[in-house]
């Protein structure tokens, strides 16, 4: 009975309270608070950044920041950052971007399709083939920028784009390394509900709301959102779901541009990933994988099954004591960046 409370309280979090919450207004939070613009946070002394812009195989047009490291000389290996699921590059993509730029590495921080700044409509629509691509196009630019090694790109995904970065790495064999942080499946997190809790009956009830929805989105001619973040989060939520909030609706993390933070996606956009296993392939990923969780993540598991799924002596699992799902999105103090840094010296070169 646990799990299925659970499940009530987190499926309003993926799916949202009804197909018009949340419908906030663009310069206040719920809150009232004045939104953060730009950046959640402050561009290191020694990176600098700039605006880049891309197509994928879609014709997408995506955009990104890339940051590189001010005393760069030379061929330089290159990292390609998104996520989390529902975030923008100004938020937790960008915070790492910074901080490996840091350390010597170019490293574009982007924004899906249908997010952010980036193109594709219609808008806030996820798509497990082409955000798995997402990933490819950003190889494909970072492989033709001028100061870059093409022999020498990693990738890292944070959140749900951890699970689309060891996908993007199963296709991809231009992928020399890869990170996956505070992983999540949203293959499995949208068809098994969380803590795979979600039966074949629950399932196909899903549907058929997803369904229905379609036709009225169909009718209106317009998409239902899902609402982002539950906000108010009611006092009997699970702690994930307040740590949620506590990171997209406030100072700490919110951002205009953020889905999580405001009207969150386009409802029907679980159909695909319902119906799309997307680490089918990974146990043929030949390159590195390190993938870093938080002990007490509600979302361990994630990490932990695709773990298993890995082959090779060159895959690794890294816990990170005490630290929960978000602390990996912006807590220099438990985020291993010296670790991150090390696996991609080690292997891009």
């Amino acid at each position: 009975m646990k799990k299925l409370s659970i499940m009530a309280v987190v499926l309003v979090f993926l799916l949202g309270q009804s197909c018009d919450a949340h419908q906030k207004n663009n310069n206040q939070n719920s809150n009232g608070m004045s939104i953060k613009e730009h950046y959640t946070f402050e561009l290191s002394d020694g990176v600098t950044r700039q605006k880049v812009r891309f197509k994928n195989r879609f014709g997408i047009e995506l955009t990104g920041d890339l940051y590189s490291p001010k005393n760069q000389s030379g061929k330089t290996a290159a990292i390609a950052i998104s996520g989390p699921f529902g975030a923008v590059k100004e938020q937790a993509s960008g915070f790492y971007a910074n901080q490996i730029a840091g350390r010597g590495f170019v490293v574009l921080a982007f924004d899906p399709s249908y997010t952010g700044e980036s193109g594709g409509e219609p808008r806030y629509v996820a798509s497990p083939d082409i955000n798995t691509e997402d990933f490819s196009a950003a190889v494909d630019f970072l492989s033709t920028f001028d100061g870059i090694d093409p022999e020498c790109i990693g990738i890292l995904g944070i959140c749900g784009w951890g699970g689309l970065a060891l996908n993007a790495a199963a296709i991809d064999t231009r992928i020399k390394a890869t990170v996956a942080s505070t992983m999540y499946n949203m293959s499995r997190v949208n068809a098994n509900g969380y803590f795979d809790a979600m039966d074949a009956d629950a399932r196909y009830d899903l549907r058929k709301k997803l369904n229905a929805q379609r036709t009225e989105d169909f009718k209106k001619g317009t998409y239902a959102l899902a609402g982002g973040v539950v906000d108010p989060v009611p006092d009997n939520s699970p702690q994930f779901v307040k740590d949620y909030y506590a990171y997209y609706k406030t100072p700490r993390g919110y951002h205009k541009r953020s889905l999580n933070s405001n009207n969150g996606w386009n409802v029907t956009s679980s159909l695909s990933f319902i119906n799309t296993p997307q680490l089918a392939y990974i146990g043929e990923i030949r390159n590195p994988v390190l993938i870093i969780h938080g002990e007490k993540a509600h979302s361990l598991y994630f990490s932990e099954d695709a773990f298993k799924e890995l082959t090779g002596n060159n895959k690794e699992l890294m816990i990170i004591p005490g630290a929960s799902h978000t602390d990996m999105y912006d807590r220099q103090d438990m985020i291993p960046f010296d670790k991150v840094a090390s696996f991609f010296n080690e292997n891009l070169k």
